[in-house]
């Protein structure tokens, strides 16, 4: 198979454009182009992220490319930082304008000021042979040199653009047309000054802005949550108008996601439910369709995990992984009563079928499934033939479902899911695969589950847990190496033990602030929830503990409570846990 990696940039042109946002991008470019009269305006493109806010707007810069009269400025926000925002915002602008009206501009600056060492200076500069970009430079550092100069930068700026937009070389008047893009990833602070610069010092005739962002980011419960009345009032007269991107149809996205596998080259591995899945679980973004079959194309060419398995199996397994992470973190689990997770819910599925139905006569080898599903969590069937009635197979269902992991009863109606069990258990070298997978697999990290803006990362480490002494009980320490080494990168000394001997031992001879255990141990399912309970009985341990578990049911749950205890089943929730620790116990 021959992958290639799907661009992630927005669309440059029409040829590119395969959810059909041509319609709406000349639309815009229509009423942009028709509205010069009614500038200067601003037009927030509104959408989510991932939901195409730069190809359209990318789409409306071409189309207005092609009108008599209209310029055009793309300015990323994400690019500066602060006050520099809007410095680099209204050169992005000047340097748009014609070398002539910036000299004219320039001059007349330099004219009005009273320093004769500035003015001599200025004329050296007119003399001299420069581009646009440097009589901009000069041009900023004339209308910012002081306070009074700068109170007085936007009627130059009037003027100039005034004069830049009468001097077309036809009867109709110049329009610029300033595109900004990725306004709600910037700071506050950024935000607020490239606003400043819309609306303090650009908002002049000849001027429209369209300027891409998730409002929703921007507002009261976003980014500017802690804006006061003032400011958000301000920020409503910048975005005067809006025009939110609309959720392609599912039928768009289903045509996208074929483009797309044709482009990366996997078209033949995605048959017509596995393209239909990915359309229905990506939310509709199209930056996560392109994230996810990016991330197959990686993990299968660069994971020498994958070699051993057919395409066919590793792209199911893949789309677990990032459509149904919390199942998959279930599957990557050794604790349940089958050998996998996979398994034992065509299991479970079989027994809800027969004790849902209690009057039915149950499908062709379902009631042999689901009398082995009740015995493996030791339930006992009801009588196939009568004698229980239908109250009775519905509390033995709710018994059994109290064992089994939290998610499946919502996963038994999700046919999507399903369909992609049933296709990846029919094949041959699933045990094994999965089984691998439990053994523990690098993962390349290629796409992230929950796809959304990268956090921005601290450049310094941090070591909040310093002084926590934390014990770790687990039979396969080797699967929590990563998160050991995490906490320890934090502060925290982890004592590591292996079964109850070792951990009783710790408690003797030291202090510790937190427990985390696993639950199952060998066959005992239950070992780390029952340990917990003598030591809290016998007084050896009575600190905060949590159960560290991909396997979360309503049981273990339960049980976790009555000893005081939480289970997590991800890192962040872990981290939540230690935090909470680090704060009763050793602050």
């Amino acid at each position: 198979m021959e992958f290639s990696l799907l661009n992630d940039e927005p669309v440059s042109g029409p040829g590119d454009d395969l959810l059909g946002a041509g319609r709406a991008a000349r639309e815009l470019a229509r009423l942009l182009h028709g509205s010069r009269a009614a500038t200067p305006f601003t037009l927030a493109v509104d959408a989510g992220w991932g939901m195409g806010k730069s190809s359209l707007m990318r789409l409306v810069d071409a189309e207005l490319g092609a009108r008599q009269g209209v310029h055009t400025v793309w300015y990323n926000a994400w690019t500066s930082t602060g006050a520099d925002a809007l410095e680099g915002l209204i050169k992005s602008v000047l340097v748009r304008f014609d070398r002539r009206v910036l000299r004219r501009a320039l001059q007349r600056v330099s004219e009005r000021r009273a320093l004769v060492g500035v003015f001599r200076a200025a004329l050296t500069v007119l003399s001299g042979p420069l581009g646009a970009a440097a009589l901009v430079d000069r041009l900023w550092q004339d209308l910012s040199v002081d306070a009074r100069s700068r109170n007085a930068m936007r009627d130059a700026l009037r003027e100039l653009t005034a004069e830049w937009t009468a001097s077309a070389p036809h009867d109709t008047r110049r329009l610029l047309v300033v595109f900004i893009d990725d306004l709600d990833r910037c700071s506050e602070e950024t935000v607020l000054a490239v606003c400043e610069a819309v609306k303090v010092y650009l908002d002049v005739p000849g001027l429209a802005f369209v300027i891409g962002c998730d409002r929703s980011a921007l507002g009261p419960d976003g980014l500017l949550r802690d804006l006061s009345p003032a400011g958000s009032a301000f920020m409503e007269k910048v975005l005067q108008t809006s025009y939110r991107v609309p959720v392609p149809a599912a039928s768009e996205v289903r045509a996208y996601v074929d483009a797309c596998a044709r482009r990366s080259g996997i078209q033949d591995l995605l048959d017509d439910h596995l393209a239909e899945l990915i359309a229905r679980r990506s939310a509709r973004n199209p930056r996560r369709i392109k994230r996810l079959l990016n991330g197959f194309g990686l993990e299968s060419a660069l994971n020498p995990v994958w070699q051993a398995y057919s395409a066919e199996a590793v792209i199911r397994v893949l789309l677990l992984q990032q459509l149904y992470p919390d199942f998959y973190r279930v599957l990557l689990a050794r604790d349940g009563a089958d050998v996998h997770a996979a398994r034992e819910f065509l299991r479970y599925r079989a027994a809800r079928r027969v004790l849902g139905r209690p009057f039915a006569r149950p499908v062709e080898g379902d009631w042999d499934v689901a009398v082995g599903c009740l015995r493996a969590y030791g339930l006992i069937a009801p009588e196939r033939d009568g004698g229980d009635g239908a109250q009775d197979w519905s509390e033995l269902l709710a018994r059994l479902e109290e064992q089994l992991p939290t998610g499946f009863p919502d996963l038994a109606l999700d046919a999507n899911f399903g369909r992609l069990v049933e296709d990846l258990m029919a094949l041959d070298e699933v045990d094994d695969l999965v089984g691998r997978l439990q053994q523990g697999v690098p993962q390349l990290a290629s796409v992230r589950a929950d796809d959304g803006p990268e956090p921005a990362r601290a450049g310094t480490a941090r070591r909040p847990y310093t002084g926590m002494e934390i014990l770790w009980v687990d039979d396969h320490p080797e699967r929590n190496t990563r998160f050991v080494d995490a906490l320890e990168e934090r502060g925290a000394r982890v004592r590591v033990a292996t079964g109850r001997d070792g951990a009783e031992r710790a408690f003797v001879a030291d202090r510790i602030d937190l427990l985390v255990s696993d639950v199952q141990r060998g066959s005992d399912r239950a070992a780390g929830l029952t340990d917990l309970a003598g030591w809290r009985e016998s007084g050896l341990y009575r600190g905060p503990a949590v159960f560290f578990t991909n396997r979360v049911t309503p049981n273990r749950e339960a049980l976790a409570r009555a000893v005081d205890a939480r289970v997590a089943t991800s890192e962040a929730l872990l981290l939540r846990s230690v935090q909470e620790a680090y704060e009763q116990t050793v602050l």
